[in-house]
């Protein structure tokens, strides 16, 4: 974890408080913060950095970090990791996906957050940006390999074929990637662990349908974000589910209550500031939608539409 991210963060566990954490115990190199744990005065809460990984989740996310859970495994992150990469290994089954919601912000100073992040290929594709980028996932195993990504600058992986067959997928690092410019921490976007205002530039894709609260994650979206020369990029397919949240809690999808309709529609009209939760509000730039694939094997794929809201204040 890099040094000065430090001045930024504060308590998940006190929000909406915004508490600063103390820092002990630290072994670092160079400008990366190696091992040590963050404290906080106010809630005793500790959150520890091992490995160069700082986990920043909450006590209180202890049912996202269950639905995070199924995200471990060596199979979930092949998938993911093919996803966001195979293009780049030249696949011709992946999409471009994520180069193309990369496309959709403009380059600007400050710094960038991918929420949501994944194995980091938006963060990454953000560095030719911004100023700097942090990449946000419940999902250690997640964060781990972007951070590998990161230092070694290529990547391979195995994907299956079919049955127990598998092969191998590699790329190098895209030299208009920069790896320095470029952080990921463990934590949960419903309480994200920074300091009001801290970024110019924030990202969503594909995660409020895959949290317990979804408007929670949006309005920490919205309170971590500068409230002017500041743009958002919001991407979802609106997959609601049981398993992951109440029907109550879905921002659509229902055909009753506050958020009747289309989860796309009630995002903008959210954004737009039109039910006096998220202010200031933002202007709707665009709107959109962007294919991209899930691999299960050489047969098996799943195709996902994701509906996009590009917006600036």
């Amino acid at each position: 974890m890099k040094c000065f991210l430090t001045e930024f963060l504060v308590c998940p566990n006190c929000l909406p408080h915004e508490v600063s954490l103390h820092l002990s115990a630290a072994r670092a190199h160079g400008d990366d913060i190696q091992t040590g744990s963050f404290s906080c005065s106010r809630c005793s809460c500790r959150y520890p950095v091992s490995d160069g990984i700082a986990d920043l989740t909450a006590p209180s996310a202890a049912a996202s970090a269950r639905i995070a859970s199924r995200y471990e495994s060596a199979e979930t992150v092949s998938s993911y990791l093919w996803s966001h990469f195979a293009d780049l290994a030249g696949d011709a089954d992946a999409t471009t996906a994520y180069s193309q919601w990369a496309a959709l912000l403009p380059p600007a100073d400050g710094i960038a957050l991918d929420a949501g992040c994944a194995t980091g290929r938006l963060a990454f594709e953000l560095t030719a940006k911004y100023d700097f980028v942090i990449g946000v996932d419940l999902s250690r195993t997640f964060v781990r390999n972007a951070l590998e990504l990161s230092r070694n600058r290529r990547l391979s992986f195995s994907v299956p074929v079919e049955g127990e067959l598998r092969r191998e997928l590699t790329f190098e690092f895209p030299s208009a990637w920069i790896p320095e410019k470029v952080d990921f921490i463990v934590a949960d976007v419903q309480c994200l662990p920074f300091r009001r205002n801290t970024f110019s530039h924030c990202a969503s894709l594909n995660i409020v349908d895959k949290v317990p609260r979804p408007l929670a994650h949006l309005v920490e979206l919205n309170r971590v974000t500068r409230e002017d020369h500041a743009r958002i990029l919001f991407s979802d397919p609106f997959s609601w589910s049981y398993e992951v949240s109440k029907a109550d809690d879905w921002l659509g999808g229902v055909e009753e209550g506050p958020f009747a309709g289309y989860g796309i529609d009630n995002v903008a009209w959210l954004l737009e500031g039109k039910r006096g939760i998220v202010h200031p509000p933002w202007t709707i730039e665009e709107r959109g939608s962007v294919w991209w694939k899930i691999r299960a094997h050489a047969n098996r794929f799943e195709l996902i539409r994701s509906q996009y809201i590009e917006a600036f204040r």
